[in-house]
């Protein structure tokens, strides 16, 4: 049994630090805590309108989700690699023949210069095919663009799986250029309305509605107030040509945000 006396000693002992640590935390010393100033008030979100009622209709649906699958075209393990994307893009016309709206709309012109491409190759308006995993899958996605009137350019992404395509993405716009982010794929288009400036969409995979969503959509400053017409360059295409069986992939350029 200890003695009493050792015990209030080391007491006293304790005392005296737990004293001394106080005051030199509270001190003016290197290290001691320091205010930051008054915080701003935390201003949260406010609900405009709370009594307005909810809407009982769905908005309009824009095709955002729809996925088809590519009839007759299969795909040895899953490799997109091993396709042709005209095959794939003739494919999807022969199946959708005079439509000209909606994910599998193409200007009829454009429709017969894709039946063509194997006759006339130069003049086929199936560009250069892209090859990017955007499912996060472990395999590569299938990206093609298709050149149309207007300076128009149709962008539609394909996904193999049970041996055949599944297409998760059709859009048809006046492209500035299509760019890859990640999984991201980045549309920029010129705005007629609002001139120097352009609308990106990014669009990336979402796996409820399995196929690509345009997650998210911005209106971007291209050139100063003031300072002439807009400078939005025309869009860039690559120059189509057909796309060999046996071919390597092609190496995909680093892509900018």
């Amino acid at each position: 049994m200890r003695p009493r006396g050792v015990r209030s000693a080391a007491g006293g002992v304790l005392c005296v630090l737990g004293l001394a640590l106080a005051l030199t935390g509270c001190g003016g010393r290197e290290g001691a805590l320091k205010s930051a100033g008054p915080t701003p008030t935390a201003v949260g979100p406010v609900r405009l309108w709370p009594d307005l009622p909810p809407a009982t209709n769905p908005p309009i649906d824009y095709g955002e989700s729809d996925t088809q699958r590519v009839p007759g075209v299969e795909v040895p393990d899953n490799d997109v690699h091993s396709v042709d994307a005209v095959a794939v893009v003739q494919a999807e016309v022969r199946a959708h023949p005079d439509t000209y709206t909606g994910p599998d709309g193409l200007y009829q012109v454009t429709a017969r210069a894709i039946e063509a491409c194997g006759t006339a190759p130069a003049a086929c308006p199936v560009l250069r095919p892209y090859y990017r995993d955007l499912t996060g899958n472990g395999r590569d996605e299938l990206i093609v663009g298709i050149r149309m009137p207007d300076q128009q350019v149709g962008v539609r992404v394909y996904l193999a799986e049970n041996g055949g395509l599944t297409r998760i993405m059709s859009t048809v716009d006046q492209v500035i250029s299509v760019e890859l982010a990640g999984r991201a794929l980045i549309l920029r288009v010129g705005s007629a309305g609002i001139p120097g400036y352009e609308y990106r969409t990014a669009w990336t995979w979402d796996e409820q509605q399995r196929s690509m969503l345009p997650t998210r959509d911005e209106i971007v400053r291209v050139k100063p107030p003031g300072t002439g017409p807009s400078t939005v360059p025309a869009p860039r295409l690559v120059s189509p040509t057909p796309t060999p069986t046996n071919a390597p992939a092609p190496a995909l350029p680093e892509a900018t945000p």
